[in-house]
């Protein structure tokens, strides 16, 4: 029975020899790692040592670089983060119909087209139809022919059909205008057809163009709504490039009207006049002082601009005067004036019509623009008059804007037709 206790002894004193080895490599390692350290940390000191920089500024550049890095960091997270938001909005906004487009593009775009349907209650031919209706402008017969020898170019306006009506009464009144781009310097009308959709207009037209300008060259044929009181409206318009027609033969056909573009009003240019009146001697003096930046009417980019005076009364014209031509610019300088007897109890009904006018030697001399002042003139015209009549024996100079002459002749018969 005694014999078995060295032996349990014996086993415990070999279970804990190990142990005492360990704790004592344990605490050799974490020296020797110590040691190893500092030996790093020195090497790393005397490096510093040895750059020439002062401590402060060694702590400076390594603030920065940290900065500079933890800034990119944040920033590349940043940008993860966006993505992922991104890509989970899409994956909930597609749904059922995400899965569709992995099959192809087509189908969404098919879809969201029934959509857009299903919201105007218009389904696909019903949607083409109103597509349709919407261009149906109505249509023009025209012809076209050009003369090799005499390279004249002449436009005939036959009639049109199924215009859009522009009045109210469900017609219109249609005329034509005529003229080649891109210098647009002669234009001609036809005459206006009253109320109706259907003109037969049967007129021509000649323009005189080399034949080897004519490849860029482009003719318009407008056709408008007359308005007597207003702005006339355009309709539509057909353009022809010439270099894409066949003019060793003439041309008669129709063609269906296409929308026209709506160009921003053209600048004219502006018109500086002096107005005086003189109560006592019921003398009226309009000088005409300058003009400038005049819409260029001539080929070479230039004008030959005059001045015209209409004095109107009650819409009857009682005198005229005009300045002399200035050749080749768009800037006259004419300082010309102008008098009129005019009693004072008669200028409240007296209107000042100035047109400034494009001289032509060969053809008609077109209008660059017109304005008009007076008592019943509205705006700058307006204010002009009143402050002549306010200040009696003076001359009071203004500038002003040119307006399109259909304009100003629709303002003053509109005034007319008033009375």
């Amino acid at each position: 029975m005694v014999a078995p206790e060295p032996t349990g002894a014996s086993a415990l004193t070999v279970a804990l020899e190990p142990v005492v080895p360990t704790s004592a490599d344990n605490s050799t390692e974490s020296v020797s790692k110590n040691d190893a350290f500092d030996e790093i940390k020195n090497k790393f000191l005397n490096e510093i040592d040895k750059i020439p920089l002062p401590s402060w500024a060694i702590i400076a550049i390594a603030v920065v670089a940290a900065t500079l890095i933890l800034t990119c960091c944040f920033c590349i997270i940043k940008k993860c983060c966006c993505k992922k938001k991104k890509n989970k909005k899409g994956k909930k906004g597609k749904g059922e119909l995400g899965m569709k487009n992995m099959k192809g593009g087509e189908k969404q775009q098919e879809d969201d087209e029934d959509e857009d349907d299903a919201e105007t209650g218009l389904t696909g031919d019903e949607k083409e139809e109103e597509v349709k209706e919407k261009e149906k402008l109505g249509k023009l017969q025209y012809s076209i022919d050009y003369d090799f020898q005499e390279n004249k170019l002449t436009v005939g306006i036959l009639q049109a059909a199924d215009l859009l009506s522009m009045d109210s009464g469900g017609t219109s009144d249609p005329y034509v205008k005529v003229f080649v781009l891109p210098d647009k310097k002669k234009k001609f009308d036809t005459k206006v057809h009253k109320k109706t959709l259907n003109p037969v207009f049967n007129e021509t037209f000649v323009f005189k163009i080399p034949f080897q300008e004519m490849g860029g060259k482009t003719l318009v044929m407008s056709v408008y709504d007359f308005d007597r009181f207003s702005k006339h409206d355009v309709i539509g318009e057909i353009k022809f490039p010439m270099n894409t027609l066949d003019l060793a033969k003439p041309i008669e056909e129709w063609r269906d009207l296409d929308s026209a573009d709506q160009e921003e009003p053209e600048k004219l240019g502006d018109i500086c006049i002096s107005l005086r009146y003189v109560p006592t001697a019921g003398k009226l003096t309009i000088c005409i002082l300058e003009a400038k930046n005049l819409k260029k009417m001539d080929v070479g980019g230039l004008s030959d601009p005059y001045v015209k005076i209409n004095l109107l009364q009650n819409g009857k014209r009682l005198k005229k005067k005009k300045t002399t031509v200035k050749k080749n610019t768009l800037n006259p300088y004419y300082n010309e004036s102008f008098s009129f007897e005019i009693p004072l109890e008669q200028m409240q009904k007296i209107q000042a019509v100035i047109t400034v006018l494009d001289y032509d030697k060969i053809g008609k001399n077109d209008a660059i623009g017109k304005i008009w002042v007076g008592s019943k003139s509205t705006g700058l015209g307006l204010k002009h008059w009143s402050d002549m009549l306010a200040n009696p024996r003076r001359p009071i100079a203004q500038w002003h804007p040119l307006m399109p002459e259909e304009e100003v002749d629709g303002a003053l018969a509109a005034l007319n037709a008033k009375k």
